[in-house]
């Protein structure tokens, strides 16, 4: 046996009558990570929702002038009421002499209701989500779960307001539910309108860039012409949705395709240009009102 530098026996230097004591194991467990706290951004976060509600407001209340005349034009015409042109005009001269005739009519009241709702909706999510992932107040979503619940919002309050203006300015009579099929032409019309409002702009922006001056992208940007063009263009299509709908309600059952057909036909050209109208200040105007207030509010807020 080899014998250690010195040491004169192998156990020399070892203690054989105490009991070994076992090392103890390498831990191979990992030490746990401790978990920060999640830091949600609840500043002045009533005074924020608030505001997201003052910023709705406003810009509904400002486009809803035009945009009550226009739908109550488009029901009239679509009934047999009354002409496009002698509603426009009689609904203009009421609202210039007598504003508070319109301001404080039902048909007002429901538009505001309509985009309210849906300016409320989006600048909630926008305010919920600086909350909850601790980003500045002043933050503006643009994803899927912003396109959804403003979709649902915009769809469900349009369906309530679109069968209370046809009962409203319908053909006369004792007003009668509105049929299960106008409710689904009036969804996919919406649906298409949404579409081209949120979906379409980002991809007909780059196409629309490379397509016009450098000089006047300095001053209107391809994506700012493509938010105008796309919902105010998706008209020409889904308006004849919107006249089959109002001739479901309008004149029942017991009408052939071929009668429908020529009313849709009749109508088409002038109503699509009405709706286009009432697509620019809805979905422009108001749109960019209400971020403006908002962002001007909140800001005061951080």
């Amino acid at each position: 046996m080899t014998r250690l530098p010195g040491l004169d026996s192998p156990t020399q230097g070892i203690d054989t009558k105490s009991p070994q004591t076992p090392m103890s194991p390498i831990s191979t467990v990992a030490e746990t990570p401790l978990v920060e706290p999640r830091i949600w951004n609840t500043k002045n976060l009533g005074l924020r929702l608030a505001s997201d509600f003052v910023s709705g407001a406003c810009a509904a209340t400002l486009v809803a002038p035009l945009i009550t005349v226009i739908d109550k034009a488009i029901m009239q015409n679509a009934s047999g009421q009354a002409t496009l042109k002698n509603s426009l005009k009689t609904s203009l001269k009421t609202f210039l002499l007598r504003p508070h005739k319109l301001i404080f009519s039902k048909p007002f009241g429901l538009i505001c209701m309509l985009y309210g709702g849906t300016y409320l909706t989006a600048n909630t999510l926008d305010t919920l989500t600086s909350t909850i992932q601790n980003k500045p107040a002043t933050l503006v979503t643009s994803g899927t779960s912003k396109f959804a619940a403003s979709s649902t919002a915009n769809i469900s309050l349009c369906l309530f307001k679109d069968q209370a203006f046809a009962r409203l300015f319908g053909p006369g009579g004792p007003p009668r539910p509105v049929p299960l099929p106008s409710y689904a032409l009036f969804t996919l019309r919406d649906c298409m309108t949404i579409f081209a409002s949120f979906n379409l702009p980002p991809l007909l922006g780059p196409v629309i860039s490379g397509s016009i001056g450098q000089e006047l992208q300095k001053s209107l940007s391809g994506q700012t012409i493509a938010q105008f063009l796309a919902p105010a263009s998706i008209q020409i299509f889904s308006t004849p949705m919107h006249l089959l709908g109002l001739d479901l309600y309008n004149r029942g059952k017991g009408i052939t395709w071929g009668d429908r057909w020529a009313i849709i036909k009749k109508n088409w050209g002038v109503s699509a240009v009405a709706r286009m109208c009432r697509i620019v200040p809805a979905f422009g105007i108001g749109g960019v009102v209400n971020g403006k207030v908002r962002r001007g509010l909140i800001s005061k807020l951080e």
